[in-house]
């Protein structure tokens, strides 16, 4: 194997792993709930699921798009727009959290209407809804520092975070379900 294609390996593995960990911990809430004897908790948080998967994913360009400018400026050796673009990066992604925040209700109304579940799953859905959405600041910050790494060829790093992310996540979904017997509470809480 030659340098470039160790080099390649190096940035590309620990990227891979790092988006295996996202379905697994959908899998893991699922199979929490799926304990608690009602499939309006499924049902609950796959509709709240689905609602963060296209927020969040609509910017995911906070991701690529900070990778990518961060990786031209860090091959011409220019780290203070490596940092520039890093600040910029949170900018947004702190300014669209905190829309995200103030206009959670019409923005669950808004699902809800697109989504049309039933009104039992609905109930828990909004109470998981209102709950994770405070977690917003957090997931696009992430987005942001991701892609940044990224593009200052370091991958590890945001694997070691979402690896730490994700078993933190399960535990505390855990605990909080079973151990504190919360329902959809304890699960949002641990998302959060």
């Amino acid at each position: 194997m030659n340098r470039f294609d160790r080099q390649l390996l190096q940035i590309a593995l620990p990227s891979i792993v790092s988006n295996i960990t996202v379905p697994l911990l959908g899998m893991i809430d699922l199979a929490i709930v799926g304990h608690l004897g009602d499939a309006a908790y499924i049902g609950a948080i796959a509709v709240g699921g689905l609602m963060f998967n296209i927020m969040y994913w609509l910017f995911g360009f906070l991701r690529m798009g900070t990778g990518g400018m961060t990786s031209q400026a860090f091959g011409s050796r220019n780290l203070d727009e490596t940092k520039r673009l890093l600040i910029r990066s949170l900018a947004i992604a702190w300014s669209v959290a905190a829309c995200f925040i103030a206009f959670q209700i019409p923005i669950r109304h808004l699902a809800f209407g697109l989504i049309k579940p039933s009104s039992d799953v609905a109930a828990l859905a909004q109470i998981y809804f209102h709950i994770c959405i405070w977690g917003a600041p957090a997931v696009l910050s992430m987005y942001s520092f991701v892609g940044w790494f990224l593009g200052m060829q370091n991958s590890r790093f945001p694997m070691f975070i979402a690896i730490a992310q994700n078993v933190v996540n399960i535990l505390a979904s855990l605990l909080l379900v079973l151990g504190c017997h919360m329902k959809v509470e304890g699960v949002a809480l641990g998302t959060l």
